[in-house]
């Protein structure tokens, strides 16, 4: 079995790749060509939790990984740690024969703003030039440098419940991605003038609320990876085109399974999957005026995508430990 820790998986994964993988995956899933359900387990503590996710790619060589991650929002403050930390086992699905263990950190920051990247490819306008991000720790940070892959971004705005994070998120990203980045706490102000707005906190009450939409906009909501998680009013996703990652993962987990309790939504409401997006089976925008939100709720398609592509390219450039976990006798 190869081990890879973060800085194995951060020189061998690069964000632009890490979006076409999670683009075909996606893919895949949508034409059913893939061998399994993704599948997702969560366990709850008080100050955190838990959860471990599934999904396996088929074809020639197949793979079957499960991430499993701890959640501790009071991490950073409480003991200096990441908030979220875990590992993704790899498997070859044809034997099931252990390929390797692989920090999680860097691939979930990366897998997520990936998707969010995906999603505002065929979602947002396509003259989206300003971005607000709502939420300034990795993920902030991760899905401003994805947007940037995929439309013009020109301007971007940095809101968190910590003001000195906002202003050190753009005092940080803004040479890096040669762009103004101006730090505000004036949430209104920010999504008005922007196309693209992310959420990517902790917040179990909702931050973003109806009144904030405008025509045009496409949200990546990426917060709710939880029942207990929620960014979004109901009423935000009852006014705008939904589009989910997994509509049963969504629909359990995400943003929808509030507005589904709240009753302003049913399944049948959501636009689609953005894997029927990609693939055409559900439109993408068709006017200038739609406001969309796309639920990402994080699905072991995107790690088993990521975590192949960090695997072949570790074996072929000899990187990580290799270490024998039994006599195979």
């Amino acid at each position: 079995m190869l081990f890879l820790t973060r800085q194995d998986v951060a020189g061998l994964l690069s964000l632009r790749d890490c979006i076409d993988a999670v683009e075909r995956v996606f893919r895949q899933h949508a034409l059913g060509e893939l061998p399994i359900a993704p599948g997702v387990l969560g366990a709850h503590l008080d100050d955190g939790g838990f959860h471990i996710k599934t999904a396996a790619l088929g074809g020639a060589p197949g793979y079957f990984a499960a991430k499993v991650n701890a959640n501790f929002p009071r991490n950073p403050q409480s003991f200096g740690l990441p908030t979220i930390q875990g590992i993704v086992a790899l498997f070859d699905s044809v034997s099931g024969r252990p390929l390797a263990l692989l920090d999680s950190i860097e691939i979930t920051i990366l897998r997520t703003a990936a998707a969010s990247a995906v999603a505002a490819r065929y979602l947002a306008r396509a003259e989206a030039s300003t971005v607000t991000v709502y939420g300034c720790g990795s993920q902030g940070r991760s899905h401003l440098r994805a947007f940037m892959h995929v439309r013009a971004i020109q301007r971007a705005f940095a809101l968190d419940v910590d003001p000195v994070r906002a202003r050190q998120f753009a005092e940080e990203l803004a040479p890096e991605l040669g762009i103004p980045i101006i730090a505000t706490d004036d949430l209104a102000a920010a999504v008005g003038a922007s196309d693209i707005c992310v959420t990517c906190t902790t917040a179990r009450t909702p931050v973003f609320s109806a009144d904030l939409l405008h025509p045009g906009l496409f949200i990546a909501a990426v917060g709710a990876d939880s029942p207990e998680k929620q960014e979004l009013e109901p009423a935000v996703l009852r006014l705008s085109r939904v589009v989910v990652d997994i509509l049963e993962q969504a629909a359990t987990i995400g943003e929808l399974h509030h507005a589904i309790e709240a009753g302003v939504l049913s399944r049948s409401d959501v636009h689609g999957d953005l894997g029927q997006v990609i693939t055409g089976q559900r439109a993408g925008r068709t006017s200038a005026e739609e406001i969309f939100v796309f639920d990402s709720t994080g699905t072991a398609l995107q790690d088993v995508a990521a975590a192949a592509l960090v695997y072949e390219r570790a074996q072929r450039d000899g990187r990580g430990l290799q270490v024998e976990l039994s006599d195979t006798r």
